[in-house]
């Protein structure tokens, strides 16, 4: 069988974690922060994908 190639924009966005799962940065957090809320920038910055989609976003990373 034939390698797969991985996606390029998902290898840059996604990590895989301790357990396995597939995990994402927020958006949101890089700059104008003086003018966001407490609440905006309280926002987790790492989080894990969902299960109805997390199937088809690691077709695109087989090998991560």
């Amino acid at each position: 069988m034939a390698k797969l190639k991985t996606h390029s924009g998902a290898k840059k966005r996604l990590k895989r974690t301790g357990s396995g799962k597939l995990a994402y940065r927020r958006n949101g957090r890089q700059h104008l922060l003086l003018q966001k809320s407490k609440r905006q920038k309280r926002i987790p910055r790492k989080q894990l994908l969902d299960p109805t989609n997390a199937r088809a976003l690691e077709l695109l990373v087989p090998y991560m």
